[in-house]
């Protein structure tokens, strides 16, 4: 019975933090004068149990964001019967790239070539091509994964060689202490590149970036796609 409850209280929560976010996100577009619907929601689902996803999933959410492998894998398992598309959001270790390759469909922190090579070569023949972002240092932060804006291209060029990938986007995770002027104008220089890289000839779709504490500005500067974890799950969803 307290099982049940708990349950049932997670599970209400859940639907009620989607809800919330979805209006967050309607909204948004509203201001930034782009189309209802044409930003995609991933709900960062680390550090959540099994039965939240799974609640989430229920309540229409397809789309779940993953940075610890293992954690994911895990969580995987118990929700085979769900046909979730599971992204991979987190730093890559070139000896986890098999495992990345064997059960996401998106990757969307590749960051070098190394990195592309392996998840293409390690990418079983009988699942498509698996989707890859870009992921740019958009802050220039040293502490931070990604390439320079000057990199992404030659970057987009290796992964676009591999015919098991699916090069899709860029994505970013600028710095977390900053006013929303300085993250707006982070954003604009990622959307500029986005488009510089389009012009160049690559058939990008997909432009993630934006969390919880600022999904509505990376909306109005172009996302197509935020990462919103702790505001649908709670603090331990980012």
């Amino acid at each position: 019975m307290w099982r049940y409850s708990s349950e049932m209280k997670i599970s209400s929560e859940v639907v009620a933090g989607l809800s919330a976010v979805r209006q967050r996100l309607a909204l948004a577009e509203q201001a930034g004068r782009r189309q209802r619907d044409a930003v995609a929601l991933l709900a960062v689902s680390k550090r959540q149990s099994a039965t939240a996803i799974a609640a989430c999933y229920a309540a229409g959410q397809l789309s779940f964001g993953e940075s610890y492998l293992q954690e994911a894998i895990t969580k995987m398992e118990t929700l085979s019967s769900l046909p979730i598309d599971w992204h991979f959001i987190g730093r890559i270790q070139a000896n986890k790239t098999a495992e990345l390759a064997r059960h996401f469909s998106w990757v969307q922190s590749v960051d070098r070539g190394k990195i592309a090579r392996r998840l293409a070569e390690q990418r079983p023949s009988s699942l498509p091509p698996l989707n890859v972002c870009v992921q740019v240092n958009i802050s220039n932060d040293p502490a931070k994964a990604g390439v320079t804006a000057d990199q992404a291209s030659a970057l987009c060029e290796q992964v676009q060689a591999f015919s098991q990938l699916s090069l899709r986007g860029l994505m970013a995770i600028p710095l977390a202490q900053q006013s929303s002027q300085q993250r707006c104008q982070e954003f604009a220089r990622l959307r500029q590149l986005y488009r510089t890289l389009q012009e160049q000839g690559f058939a990008l779709d997909t432009l993630s970036m934006g969390m919880s504490d600022d999904l509505e500005e990376a909306v109005i500067e172009g996302a197509t796609m935020v990462r919103v974890g702790s505001a649908l799950f709670g603090l331990r969803g980012e």
